[in-house]
C-alpha cells in the first residue's frame, strides 16, 4: 500500500511538472518605452499630453493627439520635435489657445501610424 502512495506522488509530481512548463510559454510581449532622444530645448517645446473626454475621441475616432504646448512654440518646432522624439510622421498640426490660456497642438498622424499605440506607449489610454 505504501507503494501505490509513492506512485501516486510520482505522477502528481509529473502532472505538476508538466502544467508548469505549459505556464511557461512565452510571456507576453508588453509595449516598450519609447526611445526619446530630446534635448532640454525640446522639453520646453512639449509640455504634456491632454487627457480630456474629447481629445480621447479624438486618438480613437480621428488619429489625432493633443498636447499642451510652450506659448512660443510654432507649428514647425512642434513637428520636429513630436517626429524625432516618438519615431512617427506627422501629416498636420493645428495650434489653440484654449479659455484657461494654454496652447494647445492637436496634430493628426499619418495613416501609417496610430494615435492610440503612441497614447498607449505615453501612458493616456
Amino acid at each position: 500500500m505504501v507503494k501505490k502512495m509513492v506512485k501516486l506522488n510520482e505522477q502528481e509530481k509529473k502532472q505538476k511538472a508538466q502544467e508548469e512548463n505549459k505556464k511557461k510559454v512565452e510571456p507576453k510581449e508588453e509595449n516598450k518605452p519609447i526611445k526619446v532622444n530630446l534635448t532640454l530645448k525640446d522639453l520646453e517645446t512639449i509640455l504634456y499630453p491632454l487627457v480630456t473626454e474629447k481629445a480621447v475621441n479624438m486618438i480613437d475616432l480621428e488619429n489625432k493627439i493633443t498636447f499642451i504646448v510652450s506659448h512660443k512654440a510654432t507649428k514647425k518646432d512642434v513637428k520636429k520635435v513630436i517626429e524625432e522624439a516618438y519615431g512617427i510622421k506627422v501629416e498636420k498640426i493645428n495650434i489653440i489657445r484654449d479659455m484657461k490660456g494654454r496652447k494647445k497642438a492637436i496634430i493628426k498622424l499619418k495613416k501609417e501610424f496610430k494615435a492610440q499605440d503612441l497614447a498607449t506607449k505615453l501612458g493616456i489610454l
